[in-house]
């Protein structure tokens, strides 16, 4: 008698497809194309299938499914990048809505109306260059037309409004030895490594551009070409290479969508070390010292690494809490130690409890966790308890625990900020809020010790960046979930930046307001409040203070928009408690609900918060 073959994630897509519940039940493919067991293949037969998906069925189903609108053009046929790309975006449940250039495009392509495209891909290739390159050439001539090309690229950067991707590019053999001395094959190499560093420089130089690295994903995959392809289709970069760079693209439309996860949850035994603590005891594990060791040790550094740039680090471990703690205060092996973690989970009831428990703890919701774990049961118990959580698949081999840990690019972000890196440290004042709230006899009597200052004003100059974080990152007080590019705030008529202090020190830039001046009064398009900072009277003292600042100024009234998306439920009634009427409502689903404030009666600055300094802004009777 034969065993079934186990069904796959891309098995259970393919009945889904053929039932015709692909749109009904379209929430459910990330999780099924999240499956261990699916290969590079896997994913890109996925993503021919999800070809065929009716979008406007999917929408009307699930109206909050995020859309991501992606212009793909280049020097050659590029069609190729659209079923990876596919089936990356649907692994974080993004649909993509594609527009392929023609062969030879691009420079028409950027240079033409940009339509509202989330994404702009210009997928470079040696041919962008050689095409310009006389035959025979040298590598003069090479270098001439790498400068023209460069030259023409950060033209049309800095006109770009959209987001622009741009790749570095493969320098292939086939160009290095059609040239027969070293010498001039050296040159060569020099002119092409000068030509990428000059790629890499225009995103530093402009704002709306990317530059996805190649040279990283063919170290790890290979080859960056197919000869055959290049020849008869004009496919300059080869399909594996095309799928990595599909999956880096995968990573920035997440992060643009606000799914950034926040916080890294790590198992202990066999994943941070080798060996079990409550069989082998304290001396029995090992990170440092043996073969497997330092492995492990290798990987403490790296999620460290991962830490100093505003990752939360936690542990959901099974074991007696006395020990783990022993052995991350004083075990001479650890690279990672105690103070390195916001949370510590270790115990014996189920993991999935134990990450709802940190997600609560640190004020996030469990979509922004990653866990990784050695033990299948562990990973398959959480995935069912808490399907959001992005699981990392670690094994017996810890020598590809970092490679696993990387692969998916879980934290990627645009730019970091100051406040990233010292994101751990204001997680960890935390815990003397709570204390302190524990200690208070009322939720009021929390407030009033805890001594909350908010300064709301324009950006300063250096803030820019983290502003557009803020608006990319927050979800649950995002009340229209609209989210701004750091070159896109500089369009916004009337922005303003809520800074909060408290007795336990800075929380930083935690707020944003977006809003223009017109006849009608003051329009706010838009609130941001960090999950940090939620609950203290910060986001009501802000918009007590636009109000009271309008009425002064005299204009007629405030009006202000509710969008519903997935995770801002809990803002619902936020202008409905201060005041604000509905008016009307954008009369289709998923539309915002309007609201009006006359200004006749201000709501009072909650008592326990300090207004610092008031600068709200300028423009159309705005002062």
């Amino acid at each position: 008698m034969t065993t079934p073959k186990p069904t796959t994630g891309l098995d259970r897509l393919r009945g889904l497809q053929a039932r015709g519940l692909l749109e009904k039940d379209h929430p459910t493919v990330a999780a099924l194309l999240a499956d261990e067991a699916l290969t590079d293949t896997d994913l890109l037969r996925a993503g021919r299938l999800l070809a065929n998906l009716d979008h406007d069925a999917v929408l009307t189903h699930h109206p909050g499914t995020p859309v991501v609108t992606v212009a793909v053009t280049g020097q050659s046929t590029v069609g190729r990048i659209l079923d990876p790309l596919r089936a990356e975006l649907a692994r974080h449940g993004l649909l993509l809505r594609a527009t392929v250039g023609e062969h030879g495009t691009y420079v028409r392509d950027l240079t033409q109306p940009q339509g509202s495209y989330d994404l702009t891909l210009c997928l470079l290739d040696a041919e962008t260059v050689f095409c310009e390159v006389p035959v025979p050439w040298r590598a003069a001539d090479a270098e001439r037309a790498a400068t023209e090309v460069l030259r023409r690229l950060a033209g049309l950067a800095g006109g770009f409004t959209g987001l622009l991707v741009l790749n570095t590019v493969p320098l292939l053999r086939r160009y290095t030895h059609q040239l027969v001395d070293h010498g001039s094959r050296a040159e060569l190499g020099i002119v092409w490594r000068e030509f990428n560093a000059g790629l890499l420089r225009l995103a530093a130089a402009h704002p709306a551009v990317v530059v996805i690295d190649l040279d990283p994903l063919i170290a790890e995959g290979g080859p960056a070409a197919d000869p055959r392809m290049a020849a008869y289709a004009k496919e300059q970069l080869a399909a594996p290479l095309l799928a990595a760079y599909a999956r880096e693209v995968g990573h920035l439309a997440r992060s643009l969508c606000g799914r950034t996860r926040k916080a890294l949850v790590l198992d202990l035994d066999n994943t941070l070390w080798d060996g079990i603590l409550g069989e082998d005891g304290p001396e029995g594990i090992a990170a440092a010292g043996t073969l497997r060791g330092e492995a492990y040790g290798g990987f403490q550094k790296v999620v460290k690494q991962l830490g100093s740039q505003g990752v939360l680090l936690a542990v959901s471990s099974k074991n007696d809490e006395r020990p783990v703690l022993e052995v991350l205060r004083g075990h001479p092996d650890m690279a990672l130690r105690e103070r390195d973690f916001v949370s510590v989970e270790a115990g014996w009831r189920p993991k999935d409890g134990a990450l709802a428990r940190i997600a609560r703890r640190l004020g996030i919701g469990a979509d922004a966790l990653v866990f990784a774990d050695d033990s299948p049961a562990e990973r398959e118990q959480v995935r069912l308890g808490l399907p959001e959580v992005a699981v990392v698949p670690l094994d017996d081999e810890p020598a590809l625990h970092v490679t696993r840990l990387l692969r998916d690019g879980w934290f990627d972000t645009l730019t970091l900020t100051r406040e990233d890196r010292a994101r751990t440290g204001r997680y960890r004042e935390e815990g003397e809020r709570r204390a302190l709230r524990e200690r208070a006899g009322s939720h009021e009597d929390f407030l009033r010790e805890l001594r909350v200052g908010v300064e709301l004003g324009p950006p300063r100059p250096h803030e820019y960046a983290r502003l557009a974080q803020l608006t990319q990152r927050t979800n649950q007080f995002n009340l229209t979930g609209l989210r701004l590019r750091q070159h896109e705030l500089a369009a916004v008529p009337l922005l303003l930046a809520a800074r909060s202090t408290d007795r336990f020190g800075d929380n930083g830039l935690v707020g944003a307001v977006a809003g223009r001046y017109a006849d009608d009064g003051l329009h706010l398009d838009n609130l941001w409040l960090s999950c940090r900072v939620l609950a203290r009277g910060i986001e009501q003292a802000c918009l007590s203070a636009l109000l009271a600042y309008a009425r002064e100024r005299g204009l007629p009234a405030v009006y202000a928009g509710f969008r519903p998306t997935r995770a801002n439920a809990r803002a619902r009634d936020f202008y409905p408690s201060l005041g604000f009427a509905e008016t009307g409502h954008g009369g289709t689903e998923g539309e915002a609900v309007i609201f009006r404030h006359d200004l006749g009666v201000i709501p009072a600055i909650p008592g326990h918060v300090r207004i610092d300094a008031t600068q709200l802004g300028s423009g159309k009777d705005g002062g």
